[in-house]
């Protein structure tokens, strides 16, 4: 393995996130901290327990999943994105680096940005609401396999995308609803039984609640069906990205 390139390419995407501080990481921080404070202080004081926990601790794994979907899909796509837009990715794929690094270092950069950025969004919820995690193990391996898989769908779209709207099309009009309408702040068991059933075709139902059974132990799906779900996310993003360096589709003119 070229581990100088993945090295290389790995860095230089980390270094983008500390020139864009701003943007990257106190942006969201604050956003997710209005969340809490609307939500689960103005409002989650008038709403009883959920599941024996409060509204605003109930909340906070929906809303760190949140970011994580929509940070992971976001850097991994401009990642890869930019070097199209300026026509340096055929200096990439021309150089001795496999096609298997290129996927590593952008994918492995953009995880890495946003588990991190979760973390910070978990340190700064404790902040307003007590937080227990029962699973901690479970939770880092559902973090750690939503950002890797969810990183894949970005680098996804950043090959194919062609222009900069096409790369902001798929998070805002798909990612960001279904991650609202996925149970991050309530229980799918809240919902009229023919609302409940439509919940279950959303995938990031799935995801929330095996990330929020690794706080609370308890969840609206079996954590098993949710770990299945993560780990079927992760071949299907693996297969589409493999078909694409081998076809080299948008990446050969």
């Amino acid at each position: 393995m070229n581990l100088h390139a993945v090295r290389a390419i790995y860095f230089f995407e980390m270094a983008r996130t500390r020139r864009t501080l701003l943007q990257s990481v106190l942006a969201p921080v604050i956003t997710t901290s209005l969340y809490f404070v609307v939500f689960g202080s103005a409002i989650g004081a008038r709403i009883p327990e959920v599941d024996g926990v409060s509204y605003g601790a109930f909340i906070v794994p929906g809303l760190v999943m949140l970011n994580l979907l929509t940070q992971s899909v976001s850097n991994a796509s401009f990642g890869i994105f930019f070097p199209k837009f300026s026509r340096t990715i055929y200096e990439l794929l021309s150089a001795p680096v496999s096609h298997f690094e290129i996927v590593l270092s952008y994918v492995g950069a953009a995880a890495t940005k946003s588990i991190l950025l979760s973390a910070i969004i978990l340190a700064t919820a404790s902040a307003f609401v007590p937080l227990r995690i029962e699973h901690p193990l479970w939770m880092a391996g559902f973090l750690l396999l939503t950002a890797i898989s969810f990183s894949l769908l970005g680098f996804i779209l950043g090959i194919w995308a062609d222009n900069f709207e096409k790369l902001q099309l798929v998070p805002l009009l798909i990612i960001t609803p279904l991650t609202f309408l996925g149970g991050s702040f309530y229980s799918i068991d809240m919902l009229p039984p023919l609302w409940r059933t439509v919940t279950l075709f959303n995938p990031v139902v799935y995801l929330v609640s095996g990330f929020r059974w690794s706080f609370y132990g308890s969840a609206d799906v079996a954590v098993g069906v949710s770990l299945g779900m993560s780990l079927l996310f992760l071949a299907l993003f693996v297969a589409i990205v493999t078909w694409m360096f081998r076809t080299g589709y948008r990446l050969k003119p």
